[in-house]
């Protein structure tokens, strides 16, 4: 319904660090301080994206200092032999013995197309527990970066002007003049819809698409009860 729909292309980051297969554990370390980010797109060719290094790849670095990464710990175990100790985690393991972005890298990278909405690019995030995602056009190449931050920016919205959308496109669609009138006022990013309506049964899609509007945190509803039937049937 909305003219001018939010998408990750209007909060994504557009300078973006980014590294090479061949970047150096240090180089990655120095630029994540530099940049102040908490993960890396890794490129290659004229900036394809190939994969992502974040901290939770780095740390493993750290975490296993004090084991033996040479240890046969892809040998394979017997059936039913107990191990004397838990067993690390091969892929952490791994991790902990690269030196290089391509080594270090979560590959396929988890990425975001600069059209699609702030509300799949939060999904994304979500289910993957990231927090940052790489912006690609269709053919895989960096356009940006947006974060969780970035997503959140849209509740910063100056709340008339969040009225003014739910007031064209949610009341004069649902409760148009004269039968219906209803005011639209915003507190702190909550609608309050109060008034007269014509059709109560058309509240709780109000408060669908009311909810649908960026920067909504909430919406309440404070109409004036009275018998609709008489007067429109």
């Amino acid at each position: 319904m909305h003219d001018t729909p939010h998408i990750v292309s209007d909060v994504m980051t557009h300078t973006v660090a980014a590294i090479g297969r061949e970047a150096t554990f240090k180089e990655i370390v120095q630029m994540m301080r530099d940049w102040r980010v908490s993960a890396l797109p890794v490129l290659e060719g004229e900036g394809r994206v190939v994969g992502v290094v974040s901290e939770a790849d780095l740390l493993p670095k750290e975490e296993f200092r004090d084991s033996d990464l040479d240890l046969p710990r892809y040998r394979p175990r017997p059936a039913g032999q107990t191990p004397a100790g838990r067993l690390r985690r091969p892929a952490d393991l791994e991790k902990a013995g690269a030196v290089t972005a391509g080594e270090l890298m979560t590959s396929p990278a988890l990425t975001v197309h600069a059209d699609a909405t702030l509300a799949q690019a939060a999904r994304t995030m979500a289910h993957a527990g990231v927090k940052r995602l790489p912006v690609v056009d269709d053919v895989g190449m960096l356009q940006g970066v947006v974060s969780r931050g970035d997503l959140l920016k849209v509740f910063l919205r100056d709340g008339e002007e969040i009225a003014e959308e739910v007031r064209r496109e949610v009341v004069a669609y649902l409760f148009p003049a004269p039968a219906s009138a209803v005011r639209v006022t915003v507190e702190d990013g909550v609608v309050r819809l109060s008034g007269r309506v014509r059709d109560p049964s058309l509240v709780p899609v109000a408060a669908r698409l009311v909810r649908a509007v960026e920067g909504v945190v909430d919406v309440e509803f404070d109409f004036s009860e009275h018998d609709t039937s008489a007067r429109w049937g």
